[in-house]
C-alpha cells in the first residue's frame, strides 16, 4: 500500500487519539503527529499506538509531541497536509456546548495560531465545542482561505441518527439513509425527506411522532452520552466522523459528506459557517453540495444560519 503525508491531531485526550489510533490504522499517511500540553502524554500514547502496529499490521507511524503555550514543540507539525482540532476542554453533566464557548476560544485561537504558522498549507478540521464558533474562530485565527477550513458536525450528528433509526426499526445501520443539516447543537436541522431505509421513505415506516422523538434524541445525543459517564464526553462516535472526512481530504476522493462549511449563496443563506452536505477533496471543500429540502426544512435551515451567525461574531474577540 502506498503511504504519503503527515496528518496532525492537536489535543491527545480520548477525542484526539482516539482519532489519531483511527488515522494510523487507515494506513494511508506516512506520519500521524499527535500533540497535547500534557508533558509527556502525546509521546507515551504514541509509543503505545506504534507498539500495536505488528498486531493490526499497519506501517504508518505515530509521532507525539508535547507542546507549550508559547508555541514551543509545534514545529512537529511542520508539512502537515491536514490538521485535526480536538483541543478544548469536554463538556460536564449539565453543560451546553455553548458553555464552553470563551474558555475553549482561547484554546482555539492559539493552536490555529501555530497551525498557520507551522502548518500553513494545510486543510484544518475542526472537532472543538461549540463546533460552529471554533470552526469560524479557526478561520479568522489562521487566515486560511474558508475552503481549508471545517468542522466536523453532520457526520457526527448523521451518524447518531442513523443508529437511532436502524435500532428503531430492528434493521442494520446499512440499509439506513439520514441526514443533519444546520448547527451542531440546539438548531441542528435533521432532514426526514432525505431519509430512507432499504430505499424506503421513512415517513412510510415510521409515525411522525415516533420520528421527532428520534430526532429530539439525535439533537441531544452527545448531552446524553455526557450524562451517563459523568467525567467525559463522546469521542469513539466523533473520531470516526473526524478520521473519515481526513480520509476523504487526503484521497481526493470527492465524497459528498455532511460537515460545518462556509456558505456563499447555497440555500439563499450567506456568511456564515453552517451544517451541509459538501463534497470533499485535497483542496478541502470543493464546493457546497445543496440538496432539495421541503419547504420547512430549508425554513428551518435560514433559522439555523441566522442563530448561528450571531453567535459565530462573538468569536472575533475571543
Amino acid at each position: 500500500m502506498a503511504r504519503s503525508g503527515t496528518v496532525a491531531v492537536i489535543g491527545a485526550g480520548f477525542y484526539g487519539s482516539t482519532t489519531a489510533q483511527r488515522l494510523a490504522e487507515y494506513d494511508l499517511f506516512d506520519t500521524v503527529v499527535l500533540t497535547d500540553i500534557i508533558e509527556g502524554r502525546p509521546e507515551g500514547l504514541a509509543l503505545d499506538m506504534n507498539q500495536s502496529r505488528p498486531v493490526e499490521g499497519f506501517e504508518t507511524r505515530v509521532v507525539g509531541q508535547t507542546t507549550g503555550r508559547d508555541g514551543s514543540g509545534y514545529a512537529a507539525i511542520a508539512g502537515s497536509e491536514i490538521v485535526v482540532i480536538t483541543a478544548g476542554l469536554p463538556r460536564k453533566p449539565g453543560m451546553s456546548r455553548m458553555d464552553l464557548l470563551e474558555v475553549n476560544g482561547r484554546i482555539v485561537r492559539q493552536v490555529a495560531e501555530n497551525v498557520a504558522e507551522y502548518a500553513p498549507d494545510a486543510v484544518v478540521i475542526v472537532v472543538s465545542n461549540p463546533l460552529d464558533e471554533m470552526t469560524a474562530l479557526t478561520q479568522l485565527a489562521t487566515g486560511f482561505p474558508r475552503h481549508r477550513v471545517m468542522g466536523q458536525a453532520g457526520m457526527l450528528d448523521t451518524a447518531r441518527f442513523t443508529n437511532f433509526v436502524a435500532e428503531e426499526l430492528a434493521v442494520p445501520v446499512s440499509s439506513v439513509r439520514t441526514l443533519t443539516l444546520g448547527s451542531h447543537g440546539d438548531t441542528m436541522v435533521p432532514v426526514p425527506s432525505a431519509c430512507t431505509v432499504d430505499g424506503a421513505p421513512l415517513t412510510d415506516l415510521l409515525p411522525a411522532g415516533k420520528i421527532e422523538e428520534l430526532i429530539t434524541r439525535t439533537r441531544n445525543g452527545g448531552a446524553e452520552v455526557v450524562a451517563l459517564l459523568k467525567t467525559g464526553s463522546a469521542y469513539y462516535a466523533p473520531s470516526a466522523a473526524a478520521a473519515r472526512m481526513v480520509r476523504a481530504v487526503h484521497q481526493d476522493s470527492g465524497a459528498v459528506l455532511p460537515v460545518c462549511a462556509w456558505l456563499e449563496g447555497e440555500y439563499g443563506i450567506s456568511n456564515v459557517y453552517l451544517g451541509v452536505t459538501a463534497e470533499l477533496g485535497r483542496s478541502g471543500v470543493n464546493r457546497v453540495a445543496e440538496i432539495p429540502l421541503t419547504a420547512g426544512e430549508l425554513a428551518q435551515l435560514r433559522q439555523a444560519a441566522q442563530a448561528v451567525a450571531a453567535k459565530q461574531a462573538d468569536v472575533r474577540n475571543l
